[in-house]
């Protein structure tokens, strides 16, 4: 899935306000982060992660490998920060920040 540049703004705009519901340290992406990152996305479809690694190369690295692990799409790394984006179809109305945020 490849999003567009308007998307993007979009997403964007969204996870601006959102504050990170998963911190990634320099131990890695072990299973329970894995989880835990497959369960809010599903629950919330767009989340913000902080990803706590000194290195800009083990930082990219460590995204690649939890957006494969999770089939989620990166939208945006800001410093220390990215928005990951996996659509649910099913997704709760009260839990999507898509859906909760979209007026914003």
């Amino acid at each position: 899935m490849t999003l567009s540049s308007a998307q993007k703004k979009d997403y964007k705009r969204i996870g601006h306000h959102l504050k990170p519901v998963v911190i990634v340290s320099d131990q890695g992406a072990s299973e329970g982060v894995i989880s835990e990152l497959d369960r809010a996305l599903t629950d919330h479809e767009l989340i913000k992660i902080r990803i706590s690694v000194a290195d800009r190369e083990t930082k990219q690295a460590l995204i690649q490998q939890v957006c494969k692990a999770t089939g989620a799409e990166l939208v945006q790394v800001i410093g220390k920060m990215a928005i990951l984006l996996r659509p649910n179809k099913k997704a709760n109305p009260n839990l999507s920040n898509l859906v909760r945020f979209k007026e914003i």
